[in-house]
């Protein structure tokens, strides 16, 4: 189910540069059923401690990606998607599939600038945003190219690189799970 999500909502991302609410509501949905399923005991067919997993994933993913969305460095679809992630995996795997979502974005959006011959500049984008947050203040306002919204920012699918990160953090944990 998990896959079926990331690969219909990164498709759509990459297409159409946003992230439909049926995919992602439906994936949360699908997260709280299947794990109040599995984790009831033999023989039932719900289980309070599975809706209590999933929740936990759900919330932790939109909570933090919610922040993101606020200071407008992700789209709603990629908060929404995280939390339909979250729903599916729980708040331990979710962490482990932010982190290396997050080392793949970064990775992805320097090769991306890298192509774009705009290297020098997102570094110093980089230190422009950094010495904003210290000052307490967002900093797409002084430059509308930090902003995700804005057409003159230079954009990356979020929900495909979810994808490939969720993705890779399955194969990783298959590989070495006990």
């Amino acid at each position: 189910m998990l896959l079926a999500v990331l690969l219909v909502a990164a498709i759509y991302d990459v297409r159409f540069r946003r992230i439909p609410n049926w995919i992602t509501v439906t994936g949360a949905a699908m997260g709280l059923a299947l794990n109040a399923f599995l984790f009831g005991p033999p023989g039932s067919w719900f289980s309070l401690a599975g809706v209590w997993f999933s929740l936990r994933g759900l919330g932790l993913g939109f909570g933090v990606y919610f922040l993101l969305y606020v200071i407008r460095a992700m789209g709603a679809g990629d908060v929404k998607l995280m939390a339909a992630v979250g729903a599916m995996v729980g708040w331990q795997d979710w962490l482990g599939i932010f982190v290396i979502t997050a080392v793949l974005g970064g990775v992805m959006a320097v090769i991306l600038a890298a192509s774009h011959g705009r290297i020098q500049k997102t570094l110093w984008n980089v230190v422009f945003i950094l010495t904003e947050m210290k000052s307490g203040r967002p900093a797409y306002i002084k430059k509308e190219e930090l902003d995700v919204r804005s057409p003159k920012a230079m954009g990356l699918p979020h929900g495909a690189v979810i994808g490939v990160g969720a993705v890779f953090f399955l194969v990783v944990a298959a590989r070495f799970a006990p």
